[in-house]
């Protein structure tokens, strides 16, 4: 019989500052918008034979939007990507240890991202850059991945303070 800790069960839930019942919120908002916009975009290609084609530039959106607060509630709860089989195989101390050197790598990884993002952005906004499905201004679509990547710096650094005081682990 096996000790260890089924990946499917429910974790205690992280005492955090903002709740984390923010993220599933705008995760179930960003679903369920995608839901929509899809079966309207079947249901009126399987009645007129005519795509809706806003519906593509929308789900794409969307799709960014739900990657990226997922993300953020990946790490607020402890449940990011790793390679399980060679933490496991550390000592307390030293998983910890990997465990914040992983938070600060993801803090750079996603500080670049909202860095180049907003310079990405600001310049799709001077250079007046439209969509090509619908033609509204593409600064609008790219100025959420460095807005989501800030919230998932937040809280990953809200991991890593609780890591250090050894309130998470």
């Amino acid at each position: 019989m096996s000790a260890e800790l089924d990946p499917a069960a429910a974790l205690p839930e992280p005492r955090t500052l903002v709740p984390l019942s923010f993220e599933r919120v705008l995760l179930a908002l960003a679903m369920g918008a995608m839901a929509l916009i899809t079966a309207a975009n079947v249901a009126t290609r399987y009645l007129s034979n005519v795509s809706l084609a806003f519906t593509e530039e929308y789900s794409v959106v969307l799709m960014v939007v739900v990657a990226m607060v997922g993300t953020a509630l990946a790490i607020a709860c402890g449940r990011h990507i790793r390679i399980a089989y060679f933490t496991d195989l550390l000592s307390p101390a030293t998983r910890r240890r990997a465990e914040i050197l992983a938070l600060l790598l993801s803090i750079a990884c996603f500080g670049l991202l909202a860095v180049f993002g907003a310079s990405l952005a600001r310049d799709e906004y001077r250079f007046e850059v439209l969509s090509n499905g619908l033609g509204n201004p593409q600064w609008i679509y790219t100025g959420m991945m460095p807005l989501l990547s800030l919230l998932v710096i937040a809280r990953a650094a809200g991991r890593l303070v609780r890591l250090a005081r050894g309130e998470d682990g």
